[in-house]
């Protein structure tokens, strides 16, 4: 019995790491950018968009296109460094194990 007390009050730390670690991504914001910095977008480390800025020289209408692939690419770009953010939080709480696949916590 005393190994599963002992299992439960780690099981219970770690959520209480899991919560403060989610809690702390919230608040990060990475920013990511595209066409050597004419399109920005800032996310916060669970992906949520806060900002997007677009250097007033790409509102060109007859090159739309551009535009657009530029602010999917910042968007990748950032939401990487998101993605990047969230799996170190995790590495932190769990101890640097890696995680089985298809694992889904709280992120």
């Amino acid at each position: 019995m005393k190994n599963l007390a002992g299992l439960m009050k780690q099981a219970s730390q770690m959520q209480s790491k899991m919560e403060e670690a989610q809690k702390n991504l919230g608040n990060l914001v990475v920013e990511g950018s595209a066409g050597a910095g004419l399109v920005t977008v800032q996310l916060t480390g669970k992906g949520e968009m806060r900002n997007l800025k677009i250097d007033p020289k790409l509102a060109e209408p007859s090159d739309m296109e551009t535009l657009q692939d530029l602010i999917l690419a910042a968007y990748t770009d950032a939401k990487n460094k998101a993605d990047e953010a969230s799996a170190e939080a995790m590495r932190q709480v769990t101890g640097g194990l890696d995680l089985p696949p298809g694992l889904n916590l709280p992120f």
